[in-house]
């Protein structure tokens, strides 16, 4: 399944955007979903999960405390809630998900669906 997400755009340091990802023709139940980020120049590194449950959230250090990673009521979609934006965080961002639970959520490995990306810049 292509995942699709959106919600990107420009923001000035200290902003906020929330990232959205939707799976055409299923929700999130059973499927346990992450975000990924690639900065230029820099390879693809884990931003947040969350198992399948929904009640167990991951974190990379640099994001903790400021990133929230979440889904609607009805599993529809998944969300990345990103506060306090530096220019550290301007990178094109990756939702993914795989069916339950995986062994390693901090590895992009795990997943198997992915979608577009979209593009995340913070200025200052």
């Amino acid at each position: 399944v292509q995942l699709q997400a959106s919600g990107g755009g420009s923001v000035q340091v200290g902003g906020s955007l929330r990232l959205s990802c939707t799976a055409p023709g299923r929700t999130w139940n059973n499927y346990s979903g992450a975000w990924f980020r690639q900065a230029p120049g820099k390879e693809r590194e884990f931003v947040a999960a969350i198992r399948w449950t929904g009640g167990k959230t991951y974190y990379s250090d640099s994001v903790k405390g400021r990133f929230t990673i979440f889904r609607d009521n009805a599993a529809n979609n998944m969300y990345l809630q990103m506060n306090s934006l530096n220019s550290e965080d301007t990178a094109v961002y990756y939702c993914a998900s795989a069916w339950f639970g995986v062994s390693d959520y901090e590895r992009s490995g795990s997943y198997h669906d992915w979608g577009q990306g979209t593009l995340v810049t913070v200025s200052s």
